[in-house]
């Protein structure tokens, strides 16, 4: 649990002098850095997209409408990285010490852990899937969502995102969410169907080697980061291309 965790960890950065402690940008890095930071009394510096030097990073501000570069002057950095903006490592191309940390037996437990209820999927992970479709309001309720979305995504071998509009309105679970309060994606292809395109969720997803969008409104949003633009009815639209992949 984060709340015991963190104390541990700090302890442990103490005691060894680290300068640096990074994490990726993921739901684990976001629930424990931040505590870790607070515990240092220093600054995160979240979500780096890029690294300049030792104490130089960029990062995306106002949802990814700016590009910061920013330098500290702490003596600890606590950095969480966006894995998507960087390329895979090599295997063995970056041998580090692993050492065991030690416990502290008089740590106080915070929290103690119940248990856990995980959704399971035969769907490629949205996180690291290099085939994305997402749907939005335009769908209107969940049996829909459900109708049109996850045939297409099968038919592609893709895993399967929603819009917040979608996951507030009950369509779809918040494990799905893309955008700047969920998921943030990057992969080859990213499909938005009856996605509006705010600008909330164009933060988590406008990285996207190639987006496509389906709306019937040719004023939306999505359509001016999209490569490739279909106007039209999804409900018409989605079955035909299905159909068609399945070919």
């Amino acid at each position: 649990m984060p709340e015991n965790f963190a104390p541990l960890l700090v302890a442990n950065i103490k005691s060894g002098g680290f300068t640096h402690v990074v994490s990726a940008h993921s739901a684990f890095g976001k629930n424990v850095l931040p505590r870790v930071a607070a515990l240092l009394d220093v600054q995160a510096v979240s979500d780096i997209t890029g690294v300049v030097d030792s104490s130089t990073f960029v990062r995306p501000i106002y949802a990814g409408n700016a590009i910061a570069t920013v330098k500290s002057s702490q003596a600890v950095n606590v950095i969480t990285v966006r894995g998507t903006a960087f390329p895979p490592a090599e295997e063995g191309g970056a041998a580090a010490e692993v050492a065991t940390a030690p416990e502290d037996p008089d740590a106080e437990m915070l929290m103690e852990w119940v248990g856990e209820n995980l959704a399971t999927s035969e769907r490629p992970d949205l996180s690291t899937a290099t085939k994305v479709v997402s749907g939005g309001r335009g769908l209107k309720d969940r049996v829909n969502f459900e109708k049109y979305m996850l045939p297409l995504a099968d038919a592609m071998g893709a895993a399967i995102g929603a819009s917040r509009a979608a996951v507030d309105a009950g369509f779809a679970d918040n494990s799905l969410q893309v955008g700047q309060t969920g998921k943030v994606v990057a992969p080859q292809l990213y499909m938005a169907v009856g996605i509006s395109g705010a600008i909330q969720h164009l933060a988590g997803m406008k990285d996207s080697k190639v987006i496509a969008a389906i709306n019937k409104d040719a004023d939306a949003p999505i359509f001016q980061v999209a490569d490739v633009g279909l106007v039209a009815d999804l409900f018409q639209a989605v079955p035909e291309l299905t159909e068609k992949l399945k070919e």
